[in-house]
């Protein structure tokens, strides 16, 4: 029997994959098995990364809630306690940005919760 080559198929197949190393370092960028390890490796680290940077930013809001509380002199964890038990729905993220960016909005949630 005949040996039967790739052909057309295995040459879309490393371009697809070339296509994705583009601009990656040395051999990296032009010869396919390097390449295709490359690849693969930066999808793992993308793929990580993703979960990371939820982490990241809960860290940072939270972080920007501590500071707002600074000035009323309350700990965090106490302020988070008393909002769940207030059933006061609103999230860290909208904390933050009220800490941030509306501190008079921040400073009522705040005195809401202190009651």
């Amino acid at each position: 029997m005949t040996r039967v080559k790739g052909g057309p198929a295995a040459i879309r197949k490393h371009r697809k994959v070339l296509d994705l190393a583009k601009g990656y370092w040395m051999s990296r960028s032009s010869q396919f098995k390097s390449a295709q390890q490359a690849v693969l490796h930066a999808g793992q680290y993308a793929f990580a990364g993703r979960k990371l940077r939820k982490r990241d930013f809960r860290s940072l809001w939270i972080t920007r809630i501590s500071a707002g509380l600074k000035e009323h002199k309350i700990k965090y964890s106490i302020f988070i306690h008393s909002l769940k038990e207030k059933k006061v729905g609103v999230d860290r993220k909208i904390l933050s940005q009220l800490a941030l960016d509306f501190p008079s909005v921040f400073d009522k949630v705040v005195e809401e919760v202190k009651k």
